[in-house]
């Protein structure tokens, strides 16, 4: 069961993991790292929006969805998380330890160039990235 804090929900790995593997499954993973942090290891199939780039993107993303956002540590998913909830978005969840305790936890991650970079993708393309 996903922890409230300061009016966000945080999600733990076994949590991540159930959205990661459910079929169908509607919820968008957001990676809001570097892509230098990305490239060194992230979870396979997510997209990247850098923090620092979402701001710019958000207008193209639709506010009815549900979002979880990743980092290193939980702390920029959790301001991006709470940006979005104060711009509308409702539901929006923060990653509890980032990649930091998904590598812990012993959970897969996958490395190499950062192809998945959506700066300037439309709702359509990012959809079809999260759920293939």
């Amino acid at each position: 069961m996903s922890t409230i804090i300061d009016g966000i929900s945080h999600l733990d790995s076994l949590e991540l993991k159930e959205i990661l593997a459910e079929s169908g499954n509607q919820v968008l993973v957001i990676d809001v790292r570097e892509p230098e942090e990305y490239e060194a290891a992230h979870i396979d199939g997510l997209p990247l929006i850098p923090m620092g780039d979402i701001s710019d993107v958000m207008d193209r993303m639709d506010p009815d969805k549900e979002y979880v956002f990743v980092c290193r540590s939980g702390r920029r998913s959790y301001e991006v998380a709470k940006f979005f909830n104060n711009n509308g978005f409702s539901k929006v969840h923060n990653y509890l330890g980032g990649m930091l305790a998904w590598q812990q936890q012993g959970n897969e991650t996958a490395g190499g160039p950062a192809d998945d970079i959506l700066e300037n993708f439309t709702p359509e393309q990012l959809e079809r990235k999260v759920n293939p």
